[in-house]
């Protein structure tokens, strides 16, 4: 193996290995659960992809690059997605609270926890809807009724002697 080679891979195995180390900070040093998690799962699926990627690169069995290749898609690929579902579960079922720093909850309103169904608009913006879409359709009918109407005759001649 080239030294150019032992540079390239020892330099993505530190990659990949600062960016599983940033991860372990935000998982201790970030306020709530989505946080942690948004932290651990993007830095970490990046992570552990790159350190995957460099045992690829080290060795130069084709069976084992071809499992370390498609191991690191699958984590880059179901890391941030299983994340979500279970930062979206623990919202929905533990009643989670979130840091007091957090700007927007847009869930907030949205959640029926009688019916379990998450509404797509707050209340606001349904009314909002509602009205444009009266509006519409009473444009629509206006429009209808106008065609309907029938148009003034008009004289085919020219007045009559």
């Amino acid at each position: 193996m080239s030294l150019f080679e032992q540079l390239l891979i020892a330099a993505v195995l530190l990659l990949g290995s600062g960016f599983a180390l940033v991860a372990s900070i935000g998982l201790l040093r970030m306020p709530d659960l989505p946080t942690r998690l948004h932290a651990t799962s993007k830095a970490g699926s990046l992570g552990t992809g790159l350190i995957l990627f460099g045992v690829a690169l080290f060795h130069h069995d084709v069976g084992v690059s071809a499992r370390a290749v498609v191991t690191a898609l699958f984590i880059l690929l179901t890391g941030p997605v299983a994340a979500h579902i279970i930062a979206r579960a623990a919202y929905f079922a533990a009643r989670l609270s979130l840091w007091e720093g957090t700007r927007l909850n847009e869930l907030e309103g949205r959640y029926n926890r009688l019916t379990h169904e998450v509404e797509s608009a707050s209340p606001e913006e349904r009314a909002q809807r509602k009205a444009a879409e009266l509006e519409a359709e009473r444009r629509r009918a206006r429009e209808a009724a106008a065609k309907r109407r029938p148009q003034g005759r008009q004289d085919a001649g020219g007045g009559g002697t």
